[in-house]
């Protein structure tokens, strides 16, 4: 099995030990895993803005670097929901291929490598937010509003961990307000529910924040900062990559 490892951008420039947390993970159990060095923006925020007709270029080269794997992962849901609904290349056999084939970290754990246990340790409380690109786009938990049952495959991984106390929110699955272009159009709106979703996670006790979407984290984590929440925010793949 070759796995090709998508770095979205803002991981790449903000975030790196995200990306570094996700291929020692990878790694860990025993994928081989390759990072295709010439990759770019998946192009999102230009289609988020409106304007998807001009992607053209980021499609092709997504198509150019990721062709030939067995499968795509990253540790970002909402990139990895763009490319599996808006990737369209000049080599349209290719990016049937890489919609077929690209995976979230979480997912590609739980739905292709089936891990059943990890040699994680993490020993803090801890708090999910299940951002909505995973949750609503690609099924990674269940939705509150339906009458189903429950199911989150990233609190059975977390469940894993050994150390960890997965705390109970009020709102299990509210969004946190982020949603790309939306915290820069509408950004009051955005703040303020970011404010509450910090609030929920702080008043039940969490030291950590964690999630499957270091965008949502990032918008989380500018709010931790200015409020000065005893709180921080930490990537799922961290927290699976940890050792003590």
């Amino acid at each position: 099995m070759r796995v090709a490892l998508f770095v979205p951008c803002y991981v790449d420039q903000f975030y790196p030990h995200v990306a570094i947390a996700t291929l020692e993970l990878l790694e860990k159990l025993g994928v081989d895993v390759v990072y295709p060095d010439a990759q770019t923006c998946c192009g999102q925020p230009m289609a988020n803005s409106g304007f998807e007709h001009l992607t053209h270029g980021c499609n092709d080269n997504f198509v150019k670097n990721f062709s030939g794997y067995d499968y795509i992962v990253s540790p970002s849901g909402s990139c990895v929901l763009h490319v599996k609904d808006h990737l369209h290349a000049s080599d349209e056999n290719a990016a049937t291929h890489i919609r077929g084939k690209v995976y979230e970290v979480v997912e590609f754990l739980t739905d292709i490598l089936n891990v059943q246990s990890l040699p994680a340790r993490f020993e803090h409380k801890v708090g999910l937010h299940q951002s909505c690109h995973g949750q609503r786009g690609l099924k990674i938990s269940q939705m509150s509003e339906l009458v189903a049952p429950p199911f989150s495959k990233t609190e059975r991984l977390l469940h894993m961990v050994r150390g960890l106390e997965l705390i109970k929110l009020n709102r299990t699955d509210e969004c946190c307000g982020f949603g790309g272009t939306f915290c820069v159009a509408e950004e009051a709106v955005s703040v303020k529910m970011g404010v509450d979703r910090v609030a929920d996670h702080v008043a039940h006790n969490a030291s950590y924040i964690t999630g499957n979407d270091m965008s949502c984290l990032m918008h989380l984590e500018g709010i931790i900062r200015r409020q000065n929440r005893p709180v921080k925010v930490i990537h799922i793949a961290e927290i699976l990559n940890a050792e003590k």
